[in-house]
């Protein structure tokens, strides 16, 4: 792979070469992994930034320490309604999504 970096000119035509353009299933799946790390960063930073353990969190959710855990680390769907609960009633924040 390194002699075709030659004629790489930037992150988009890298993740092309490596995983096909968008709309491919390789693609795709890359896309959604990266929005999901992107997302599991940001609840663990404000979870942190909160003070709060993983299960002070889940407590105030009313859900399990372990699927905080999950979410943490970008494991499976995050359906929005939960992240914004989440978001608003474990964390305090509004319109943060």
């Amino acid at each position: 792979m390194t002699s075709h970096l030659t004629n790489v000119n930037n992150f988009n035509e890298l993740l092309e070469l490596k995983y096909g353009p968008v709309g491919q299933p390789a693609r795709d799946d890359f896309e959604n992994q990266s929005q999901l790390f992107i997302i599991a960063e940001w609840l663990k930073a404000a979870r942190k930034e909160a003070h709060l353990t993983q299960k002070q969190l889940a407590d105030k959710v009313g859900t399990r320490q372990d699927y905080i855990s999950r979410l943490e680390r970008g494991r499976g769907d995050i359906p929005l309604a939960t992240l914004l609960q989440v978001f608003e009633q474990g964390l305090g924040e509004e319109n943060t999504v």
